[in-house]
């Protein structure tokens, strides 16, 4: 590169940087609803250049994809209630939940000290890992490599990490680590890091390798871990989390009168719905009449309808994700008394009734549904989405509504990637004429420096532990989890309403390095397959030497074709005006035709019709339609043969 193209570069990136900011003040800045513009044609995403994209509606409306989703071959849509049809605010809701948990240990036998604990939102980020061993929070890749290390509010350095956990890794052991991915898991993280910093920095405690000691007791991290564990799982179950959301229902829960609506038009388009909740019916029941509680029904000229006449079939008690292993007894609720009925329900699951327990395979056998016929939307990383995926082969779509945040730094913080973007082509011209044969190594300390700068400050724009999907360049565990099981993902289930229920949703290409980096025009010609300068040779020889050559050829030709072919009977050729031609090739006899097919082996032959798996949402029928062999195609190739 010269310097010429780098200053060029440098200017294009400065200017992207420029309609990167003027995109995210026009973005930011638009009505949150439906909007003619928002589905022009050729919209630039964020950090783009004036190249037409593929996409047409802004990002906050957007359903983002990794495996190509057709709409139109969903037959059921199901919903989980709580963080999806049901969005709880934020930090409220989490702060609800730090309190009680504090009053909860404090009951258990913790200090009082605790209960003066703020809860902070910058903080926690979904996906964590907890090392019940050495009680820290850890950030990690895919693959277990240590991103981020905290003990309590004190952020590990590299040379003290590489002393706890070697090489930066580990294992994913359940014995061990806990991973907290959930929404509720955030109120968790946070209050794990508060009791590890307090008992560490308290002079009445004295800390030790694997926990903290007070005279004759020892605290294990594992210990107190176990202890928090309880402490939530008795707010939720037993505690005052609910009684105290439903009391305040406005504060604590979003409410949008677009969700009857979206609800109404998946009706419409002639699938079906079911909502399957780890919930109770009293509290779901509760939530929902109040996400319904308008004075109109799905549209302003409707009458006002009862939340579960949107559903076909609703399931509360699920106990996900046991409900896609073995499952638990089906029963029937009593929806005047929230009481279960005895006896075991064996079907039909009726509309207008609500059901408790039971398993996906029995679930599914009711409804006649195969696994790709269902889209379950939830927030549950594990419990909704990896489990659904992996063991019944529904097709996922996750509720991340962290990416609002997400999306507001990759617009906001544009000039910082813009920055990042320049510090790599300086790096590359530091090593742009030097080769193998180099003996002077350029100072690169410098632009490390630098980027590191850069990466800390991108890293710190979406809080004190990053963002929820990388760390640099890297990808979090939760990313990789994200990619993995979910088919699809967005902010929020109401984005479904921006997109008609025919829609295609088709995933990007999965570029690797070599793919991304290198552009098409500067990719060489290919080199010529195996025997292409053999055949042409061949051509050459038989234009010079006219029909005698061209017999001799034709002649190896087809002893070859022999040999190769085997047993297989070949039909004879035609007459030529060649006199040549009249030479025929001795038969083989059944011995040899063994000899050759077992020696020999016939060349494949290229497809001719679609048979490699490039999008999983095909159908049999757009199979048949796109030039693959039909059943009945098959079948009268078969009878002619």
């Amino acid at each position: 590169m010269t310097t010429m193209s780098r200053d060029a570069a440098e200017s294009m990136a400065e200017a992207q940087a420029q309609a990167q900011a003027q995109f995210a003040r026009e973005y930011y800045d638009m009505p949150y609803q439906c909007d003619m513009s928002d589905s022009a044609p050729n919209t630039p995403g964020p950090c783009s250049s004036s190249v037409p994209k593929k996409y047409y509606r802004h990002a906050a409306h957007r359903v983002f994809v990794n495996r190509s989703l057709h709409l139109e071959n969903i037959k059921y849509y199901g919903f989980d209630m709580d963080y999806t049809l049901a969005e709880y605010k934020s930090p409220q809701y989490e702060q609800l939940g730090f309190n009680l948990v504090k009053e909860r240990l404090v009951n258990m036998g913790y200090p009082k000290e605790i209960l003066q604990f703020e809860y902070d939102p910058t903080f926690p980020v979904r996906g964590l890992w907890f090392d019940t061993l050495y009680g820290n929070l850890l950030k990690v890749d895919a693959y277990g490599n240590i991103l981020v290390c905290v003990h309590g509010f004190e952020f590990i350095k590299h040379h003290q990490v590489y002393e706890l956990y070697p090489n930066k890794f580990l294992k994913l052991d359940e014995s061990r680590v806990y991973v907290l991915n959930t929404l509720f898991n955030l109120p968790e993280t946070y209050l794990l890091a508060c009791l590890v910093d307090f008992f560490t920095n308290s002079s009445d405690f004295v800390r030790v390798e694997r926990g903290i000691k007070a005279g004759d007791f020892l605290f294990t991290y594992k210990s107190i871990f176990q202890d928090v564990r309880r402490a939530v799982d008795w707010v939720h179950s037993d505690g005052d989390l609910k009684r105290r959301t439903t009391q305040n229902m406005a504060y604590y829960v979003k409410k949008d009168k677009r969700l009857p609506t979206v609800l109404s038009r998946i009706r419409e388009s002639g699938a079906k719905l079911f909502m399957l909740t780890n919930s109770d019916y009293t509290y779901t029941n509760e939530i929902m009449s109040y996400l319904f509680d308008f004075p109109h029904g799905a549209d302003a000229d409707e009458p006002h309808r009862d939340w579960k006449t949107y559903f076909d079939v609703i399931v509360v008690d699920a106990r996900k994700p046991l409900f896609f292993d073995e499952g638990t007894v089906l029963r029937q609720v009593d929806t005047k008394t929230g009481g279960l009925k005895i006896g075991t329900h064996i079907g039909p699951l009726q509309p207008g009734q609500v059901y408790s327990g039971g398993s996906c395979e029995l679930f599914t056998k009711f409804i006649n549904a195969k696994g790709k016929d269902v889209l379950y939307v939830g927030d549950h990383i594990f419990g909704d989405i990896l489990k659904s995926k992996k063991i019944r082969g529904w097709r996922t779509f996750l509720i991340v509504p962290e990416l609002v945040r997400e999306l507001h730094v990759w617009t906001d913080e544009c000039q910082l990637f813009a920055e990042l973007q320049n510090l790599d082509i300086k790096l590359g011209d530091l090593y742009r004429d030097l080769d193998s044969s180099a003996k002077v190594k350029p100072d690169i300390s410098q632009l490390r420096t630098c980027i590191r700068d850069v990466t800390h400050k991108m890293d710190m724009s979406y809080g004190m532990m990053g963002s929820l999907f990388r760390s640099g360049s890297r990808q979090t565990f939760f990313s990789s989890q994200v990619v993995r099981y979910a088919d699809v993902y967005a902010a929020t289930l109401l984005n479904l309403i921006y997109y008609p229920f025919s829609y295609m949703f088709r995933a990007p290409a999965m570029l690797l390095p070599h793919e991304s980096t290198v552009a098409h025009d500067q990719a060489h010609q290919p080199p010529p397959p195996p025997g292409a300068e053999a055949s042409s040779l061949s051509s050459a020889v038989a234009a010079e030497d006219g029909s005698a050559s061209s017999f001799s050829l034709s002649s190896t030709a087809s002893k070859l074709s022999s040999a190769v072919k085997g047993s297989v009977e070949e039909p004879p050729l035609p007459p030529s005006n060649n006199t040549a031609a009249t030479v025929t090739t001795p038969v083989k006899d059944g011995k040899d035709l063994h000899r050759a097919s077992s020696i020999v082996h016939t060349r494949p032959s290229t497809p001719t019709v679609v048979t490699h798996t490039h999008d999983e949402d095909y159908s049999e029928e757009e199979e048949a339609g796109s030039g693959a062999e039909s059943a009945t195609d098959k079948q009268q190739r078969d009878a002619s043969d």
